[in-house]
């Protein structure tokens, strides 16, 4: 490993991975750090991804990366009376298993040339006039320091190199949801992710079950984070309510905190620039992040690789990445986050009449962020939400 970088991205996810493999292709010399022995573990998402990312952002999956074929969703009322199915070439994707799918991503970004290190802490960023330079890392026991013109923090939801370069990263309990997760074995699966709606099962949330083969699956719950109780008890309450688990046998538990509110309001700073779920580029709905962080990570790879090679990394420079992102991102995020904020404040009951209102035509249009026609159908049979839904109009 050299001591002088261009570029240091810290987190070999799939943000920091896709932005260390663009900045090698820019020509860039790059180190990818990541504090994990193994990529993609722990892992602290459902696993799913839609096959049309795979065309957007130039992906090949590997045949191991996938555990199942999705064809749609479905999604079920708090009274389980409704379901709503969705299915249609946009709803088409892969439930990916992180272990092989991170370490495909990292491998890509060794192949471009970066240097790529595992088990590695960075514990301190170096500054030169208050300015990102490098960093100070523990690696199997013993303490390097690397310098680079560009640093990027796509280090999670936890971000500490944000911070300990200058940037304040932190979320909000009421911008975070709590999420736990159960591999199970002996869930008798479809080809549908499943998304349960109920303020008793999960306040400010949804329960998923996310098939990655014909009786295994992903269970999981994510919570507000103002809620009372914890993911834990949610998920083991929902799992013991419902005989279709009774046979089934975890094998693996995963979790973490996800930031559900809005992007940074800064994204980049002089030496600087922040990716993924560090950035809180996450979708307010569901949670989801990993395409988010794959596409903002390959914009910033690519401005960071430039600026790099000009030799102009302050702010001005970097903020072609955050502007890039703005324009073509953040409004789908900012859209989705009004619908979250209305969503939060319907009990099982608004949820219950909903459903019954809704086919999945409906459902599918406010998935497109298309609110209006959606709205005006649900004013009609219950009027008494007006309040709360004309934040969507």
């Amino acid at each position: 490993m050299k001591t002088d970088y261009d570029v240091i991205v810290v987190g070999a996810g799939p943000g920091g991975s896709f932005a260390a493999k663009n900045a090698a292709k820019g020509g860039a010399s790059v180190l990818l750090i990541d504090r994990r022995k193994e990529l993609g573990a722990p892992v602290r998402c459902g696993e799913g991804l839609g096959s049309h990312w795979l065309k957007e952002l130039g992906l090949k999956l590997s045949p191991k990366a996938i555990s199942a074929e999705i064809s749609g969703s479905v999604l079920y009322s708090p009274d389980m009376k409704r379901a709503v199915k969705i299915q249609n070439p946009e709803t088409k994707g892969y439930v990916i298993d992180r272990k092989v799918f991170d370490k495909d991503l990292a491998i890509d970004a060794g192949r471009a040339g970066a240097d790529v290190i595992v088990k590695t802490e960075v514990y301190d960023v170096i500054k030169k006039d208050g300015k990102p330079c490098g960093v100070k890392a523990c690696s199997m026991g013993e303490r390097l320091e690397a310098t680079c013109k560009v640093l990027i923090a796509a280090d999670g939801g936890e971000s500490t190199v944000a911070r300990m370069a200058g940037m304040n990263s932190t979320a909000t309990l009421y911008d975070t949801d709590f999420g736990i997760e159960y591999e199970m074995v002996n869930v008798e699966c479809e080809d549908l992710i499943e998304i349960y709606f109920s303020r008793n099962a999960a306040p400010r949330g949804y329960v998923w079950v996310f098939p990655k083969g014909k009786d295994v699956a992903n269970v999981g719950v994510g919570i507000g984070g103002l809620e009372k109780g914890n993911a834990v008890e949610y998920l083991d309450k929902f799992i013991k309510n419902n005989e279709r688990f009774k046979d089934a046998q975890t094998v693996a538990i995963k979790g973490g905190l996800i930031p559900v509110g809005e992007p940074l309001k800064e994204l980049v700073a002089d030496g600087l620039m922040v990716v993924g779920t560090a950035a809180h580029q996450v979708d307010p709905i569901h949670g989801g992040g990993m395409a988010l962080a794959m596409e903002a990570g390959g914009m910033a790879g690519e401005v960071a690789a430039k600026c790099a090679l000009e030799g102009k990394t302050d702010r001005k420079h970097l903020f072609e990445y955050e502007s890039r992102w703005r324009k073509r991102v953040e409004p789908k995020l900012m859209r989705r986050l009004r619908l979250r904020k209305v969503l939060e404040k319907l009990d099982d009951g608004d949820f219950n009449a909903i459903f019954k209102y809704l086919n999945d035509n409906d459902i599918d249009r406010l998935i497109k962020g298309d609110y209006k026609p959606v709205v005006e159908k649900v004013l009609l049979k219950r009027p008494q939400l007006l309040k709360v839904l004309s934040a969507l109009i």
